[in-house]
């Protein structure tokens, strides 16, 4: 199985701090456009998911969420959770730490492609929050 959401050392790291803060988590990938678009960090139950959401991945068991319109745009892309340094500004449990979530993107390869075309497709969130 290829993973579709990858993190960094860093990341992890902010995850293994904000679960000790604050207990199971969850993922979600805002809809913005530009630097609105950003990975945001909630406690599980914090954020309501709908069936529309899809579970694009997990990190260190925390699952990583997009909306079925996301799912499609990133389709051909690899996440890599990472951060940055700075505050972003948003509603995520991170911020206000000196340094939040971002993405970094890469294009499958060719094989991989292939390879994910008989993988089955990010399954629902069933509505749940953790």
């Amino acid at each position: 199985m290829i993973e579709r959401v990858l993190a960094t050392p860093a990341a992890r790291a902010l995850i293994q701090r904000l679960r000790a803060e604050h207990g199971e988590l969850l993922f979600y990938q805002s809809h913005g456009c530009c630097e609105g678009s950003t990975p945001m960090c909630f406690a599980a139950g914090e954020m309501p998911l709908t069936a529309d959401d899809r579970v694009l991945g997990q990190i260190d068991g925390v699952p990583f969420h997009v909306s079925s319109a996301q799912a499609d745009y990133l389709a051909g892309l690899q996440l890599t959770l990472d951060v940055a340094p700075g505050d972003g500004g948003t509603f995520s449990l991170e911020d206000g730490c000196g340094q939040h979530f971002v993405l970094q993107l890469r294009l499958w390869s060719d094989d991989q492609a292939r390879q994910l075309a008989l993988q089955p497709p990010p399954p629902p969130s069933l509505g749940r929050s953790g």
